[in-house]
């Protein structure tokens, strides 16, 4: 039996090569709109929308009681923008597709055959007042998806961009579960009848934009470009990791000079873990009313510098002592202002 369904397997994927892009493109349409007839279009008895981390995620309850979220709406949450779909070879009929929020290829491992069903049989339903028919996943799904990409971050697969995916994924995870405890302990003391519609809502908003801001970017891009460019190595722009070296440039650049201590006190906070990772950046640390505008300036003010050593044909040595002669290391002996070797001494 195991040789015979290897056999189809291989059968369907040799069939589904051998045709031309629009017969695959039927076979898929067909296949789509057969899985869409399994289902009996449910009508929505409630609906409503929720806001995360400043992205619209549309929701709804069936008239059999299930709950439900649009999946334009999970992918705004995850910040994924909508576009192909990965089709993981799994069916003869070449239709099986997977949604753009999830359709990574480093993702395909991580997900489970009962979410693999769950992610391939969207539920459509009836929107009230004549909304149309959309098409939702079990709300139940989105912490199984979360999960998905938080493993494929833990493994170590997802480039640059898909990180940062994995980062909401986190953030999101986290903050459902906040909410959801807090939902049990409303109904478990009955608070649940008296409480503001909107409260648990507006908290898991409040918590989200908290943690997505904490996450925010911090340090621009010139800032890493602007090292390269003066070390005279071609720069391969944001989306390649960036040479180890470079975070022991960042940490002498910044760290070690925006207060005595800091460094050190910073690391303490944000230990390596067993596999040598940190689990957040060390900037996230810093607090909103002083550490952040502290950081910002001396970012401004590093930049302003790489950018006058690029333009006076300057190197990294002498960068780094234009920058300890300026903004030198806190606790560090300042050097003596010596005339550089061009000049002539008096």
């Amino acid at each position: 039996m195991a040789e015979e369904n290897e056999g189809k397997s291989k059968g369907g994927y040799a069939r589904a090569q051998s045709l031309q892009p629009d017969e695959r493109r039927l076979i898929a349409q067909k296949a789509a709109a057969a899985r869409w007839n399994e289902h009996k279009i449910k009508q929505a008895t409630y609906t409503g929308e929720l806001s995360i981390g400043g992205r619209t995620l549309s929701c709804a309850v069936l008239e059999d009681g299930t709950r439900v979220l649009s999946q334009n709406g999970v992918g705004a949450a995850l910040g994924r923008v909508k576009g192909g779909a990965y089709q993981p070879k799994i069916a003869e009929d070449d239709g099986e597709k997977l949604p753009f929020f999830i359709a990574a290829t480093a993702l395909r491992q991580f997900i489970s055959d009962d979410l693999l069903l769950v992610l391939n049989n969207p539920i459509p339903y009836q929107n009230l007042k004549g909304g149309g028919i959309a098409s939702g996943i079990p709300a139940t799904a989105l912490p199984q998806i979360c999960d998905v990409w938080l493993r494929a971050r833990e493994a170590g697969v997802l480039n640059k961009p898909q990180k940062a995916v994995a980062q909401r994924a986190e953030i999101l995870m986290r903050s459902l579960a906040s909410v959801a405890i807090i939902s049990l302990v409303d109904e478990a003391t009955g608070y649940q009848e008296i409480r503001p519609r909107d409260a648990l809502q507006a908290y898991l908003e409040k918590l989200i934009a908290k943690e997505l801001a904490a996450w925010a970017k911090k340090f621009p891009d010139e800032f890493y470009e602007n090292i390269y460019k003066l070390k005279g190595w071609p720069w391969p722009g944001m989306t390649v990791n960036r040479y180890s070296v470079v975070a022991h440039y960042t940490n002498d650049l910044v760290y070690d000079r925006l207060a005595p201590g800091l460094r050190k006190a910073l690391e303490e906070k944000n230990p390596k873990n067993e596999k040598g990772w940190r689990l957040a950046k060390n900037h996230q640390w810093l607090t909103a009313d002083i550490g952040d505008p502290m950081l910002a300036q001396h970012l401004h003010s590093l930049v302003m510098f790489q950018r006058l050593a690029i333009s006076s044909g300057f190197g990294w040595n002498r960068f780094v002592k234009m920058v300890d002669r300026v903004m030198p290391k806190r606790g560090a002996t300042l050097e003596l202002p010596f005339p550089e070797e061009t000049e002539n001494p008096v």
